[in-house]
């Protein structure tokens, strides 16, 4: 094989290039070259080429999608022999430059919840698996500290499985815009913002990650105007994904509430959940044991008894767990019985504790509301962002 003329050598780099910005990163829609992600392109004298892509974030799902892509561009070159291609991972300063490129060089606006000062109490509600009633959690959560004056607001970040609004009987809610804010919903005396109210219709899926995912939590915590609230309440999608990751470091200061259920492969994975929290220095605030029992009356005896259909005991095992693995005491805040007018009410888009407060599990609910209503405003054990000049 004969050797490339360095005149040859510099036509195949520049027609590599020319190919490349023509291949789209399938979730931003964009070209790879556009958003910096081909750092490196290098034509041998033999017409060998070595190209390296920089993926978003690592694991990317959309990895052989590009991969693919990449190379069906490049066999349209006349004249390269041969591809080596690497992938690496951006870094955190060359994904933030990514940001800042897809907002078309604008600033990032502030997040108000992670400003020094900032007493609103951050509480993500985290699950290690769907099917648990974490959302039924966070809105019978955001609707008892509300009714005890608190101004509450509640952010639905379960981006895929949002299910806040219809809870709340704001299904086909719709957000106003302010220029370049946005308005919250007020609903019950709370202000509520989910995915569900920017969609064209309801049955729209949403199918995003890496920078377009980060992108919406952060218009949904800096572009939002939630006013000066006492709590707001997150509910997360279920797992260790990338959105607990990312508001990992988008609230530093939040406190994660796990909830699981009695059954201990439930139990296994929120242990997870509530580890992950440790893992973006954020603590955990308690465990709520969901579906933890049912009670039924005796037609023998008359008697009520106490029934666990899901086992028992998954809520203490997590909550003694989470303990030892991460140095602090957690406790098991409450266990909620199970209660067909959770489902109901939450159908009806009321929650049950303003719907039915006197059952057993609006008890439940409410008594974790009651404790965190009474811990005091305040700086104490919150991270600050101290710079040494």
């Amino acid at each position: 094989m004969g050797k490339v003329t360095p005149m040859s050598v510099s036509r195949l780099t520049e027609a590599v290039w020319d190919v490349l910005s023509r291949v789209n990163d399938p979730e931003i829609g964009k070209p790879i070259t556009e958003l910096d992600m081909v750092e490196r392109v290098a034509v041998g004298e033999d017409g060998h080429a070595q190209v390296k892509v920089l993926l978003t974030i690592a694991g990317c799902p959309m990895r052989g999608t590009i991969e693919h892509d990449v190379h069906a561009a490049l066999q349209s070159v006349e004249g390269l022999t041969g591809l080596d291609l690497e992938f690496g991972v951006m870094s955190d300063e060359q994904r933030a430059e990514l940001k800042t490129k897809l907002r078309g060089g604008v600033r990032e606006r502030e997040i108000p919840f992670a400003k020094d000062g900032n007493l609103t109490q951050v509480i993500l509600v985290a699950s290690g698996k769907g099917g648990v009633g974490k959302s039924s959690v966070t809105v019978n959560l955001a609707k008892a500290l509300q009714s005890r004056g608190k101004t509450v607001g509640v952010l639905d970040a379960d981006i895929y499985g949002h299910s806040i609004p219809p809870m709340l009987g704001i299904a086909d809610a719709e957000v106003t815009g302010l220029d370049d804010m946005i308005l919250p919903v007020p609903v019950e005396g709370m202000k509520v913002i989910s995915i569900g109210m920017l969609k064209q219709s309801r049955d729209q899926v949403i199918a995003w990650r890496g920078p377009i995912l980060d992108r919406a939590l952060q218009q949904f915590l800096a572009d939002v105007y939630w006013g000066d609230l006492d709590f707001l309440l997150v509910d997360l999608p279920p797992g260790t994904g990338d959105v607990p990751m990312s508001l990992g470091a988008k609230l530093p200061n939040a406190e994660v509430l796990v909830v699981t259920t009695p059954q201990a492969a439930a139990a296994e994975v929120a242990e997870r959940a509530g580890t992950m929290a440790s893992m973006v220095d954020q603590r955990v605030l308690g465990v709520v044991e969901n579906m933890a029992y049912l009670e039924t009356a005796c037609p023998a005896c008359g008697d009520v008894h106490r029934v666990d259909l899901f086992g028992s005991g998954g809520g203490q095992r997590v909550a003694e767990a989470l303990s030892v693995r991460l140095g602090y005491p957690i406790e098991l805040l409450a266990q909620v019985p199970i209660d067909p007018a959770v489902s109901a009410t939450g159908d009806a888009g009321v929650p049950l504790v303003s719907a039915q407060a006197d059952s057993p599990a609006a008890r439940a609910l409410d008594a974790v509301a009651e404790r965190l209503a009474a811990r005091k405003r305040g700086l104490a054990g919150r991270k600050l962002s101290l710079h040494v000049s």
